[in-house]
């Protein structure tokens, strides 16, 4: 009966350090509806926000600054809209998109090690 608690227990254990570690965090920007117009996109240790959502046909502007010095993160690519972006320490770029379709479009570090999404409604 102990061997079967210490095991039930260490197994739990591994599944919550996996899921704290590991699992998938995302931060949404305006949950209830799309964001027209510019959307400031701060690059330090990932993406924050890393969901935005847009609306289909709205230009929009993103307003990228990386702070982190990670060589990793120099680069943003949305694979989706065929861009690639350098971005250059402590300096904002602008990315102008106009989605023509819904769904959603993930962007990624130059790596593919950092990622985000971008949902158009």
């Amino acid at each position: 009966m102990d061997k079967l608690i210490v095991t039930f227990a260490g197994i739990g254990l591994i599944a919550f350090i996996y899921w704290f570690f590991f699992g998938k965090k995302e931060e949404k920007i305006l949950s209830q509806g799309a964001v027209e117009g510019d959307i400031d996109i701060l690059v330090d240790g990932g993406y924050k926000p890393s969901v935005i959502k847009i609306k289909q046909g709205m230009e929009t502007k993103l307003k990228i600054k990386r702070t982190d010095p990670n060589s990793c993160l120099e680069e943003i690519i949305l694979a989706d809209f065929k861009i690639s972006k350098y971005l250059p320490l402590g300096k904002e770029i602008e990315i102008n998109i106009t989605p023509q379709k819904t769904g959603e479009f993930p962007f990624h570090c130059g790596m593919n090690m950092y990622h985000g999404k971008i949902i158009v409604d």
